[in-house]
């Protein structure tokens, strides 16, 4: 008989630092992100917000403290995936980047065409299937990006500022893609220092500054009613450091 696969939610971080060299990227950070809505981590440059992503991932291991997916320690990211704000393009077409990630999450080869197919037309990028990665446009890019990540068949989706270098109507494109993400049941994670973005697509906030988490709570509360100094100067726009 075959198991279900384990969940790795709860996501739950428990007392984290995280340190490169003498510098401290996280101090202390303690967080449970669960199922649902968008988590959006948000705070000025600087404050962590990569450092926190990665971690998620598993791409670093905490100086002190512990992270466990669903209940379990040291867990292969198999049902994790992520997008960085700058994604490398493999030297191939469209349609091969997502070829080359199903093949990477092990889809049978029969099955990479059609699978291909479907995500570039999730992603609307059929039409410049054939085109190389490379010539894409930034917002083209990120599209394939989150296609690939998706072709993980992800649980968890870890998204790095996706929006950050993107015009107003390539990050509204990348933006309805995560929201039909979500809808589908893939727990979204996404770091962003834009308030609009906050308003349109998070169910929960994690304010983070200096390496910490200042405020966990429902994204509405924390716009309307900030709970720390820092938040609610962030919130007006102030420079927070």
């Amino acid at each position: 008989m075959m198991r279900a696969p384990s969940s790795d939610l709860p996501l739950v971080i428990d007392e984290v630092s995280l340190d490169a060299g003498a510098t401290r990227l996280l101090d202390r950070v303690s967080l449970t992100i669960a199922p649902g809505a968008p988590t959006l981590i948000i705070g000025p440059n600087g404050a962590g917000k990569t450092s926190l992503l990665r971690l998620c991932m598993g791409l670093v291991r905490p100086t002190a403290g512990r992270v466990t997916w669903g209940g379990r320690a040291d867990c292969a990211p198999e049902r994790r995936a992520m997008v960085f704000q700058r994604p490398v393009m493999l030297r191939r077409s469209t349609a091969a980047n997502v070829g080359y990630a199903l093949a990477q999450a092990g889809v049978a080869r029969a099955e990479r065409a059609a699978r291909g197919a479907e995500l570039l037309a999730r992603v609307g990028l059929s039409d410049l299937a054939g085109r190389s990665a490379r010539r894409l446009s930034g917002g083209e890019q990120q599209r394939l990006a989150l296609a690939r990540a998706l072709a993980r068949q992800p649980e968890i989706l870890l998204l790095d500022e996706p929006t950050a270098s993107l015009d107003p109507a390539a990050s509204r494109a990348v933006e309805e893609i995560v929201l039909m993400a979500a809808q589908s049941g893939i727990k979204i994670v996404m770091a962003s220092h834009d308030l609009g973005q906050v308003r349109r697509l998070a169910a929960d906030v994690v304010f983070m500054l200096r390496g910490s988490v200042h405020e966990q709570r429902a994204a509405s509360d924390f716009l309307e009613r900030p709970s720390t100094p820092e938040a609610q100067a962030f919130l007006r726009g102030d420079l927070v450091i």
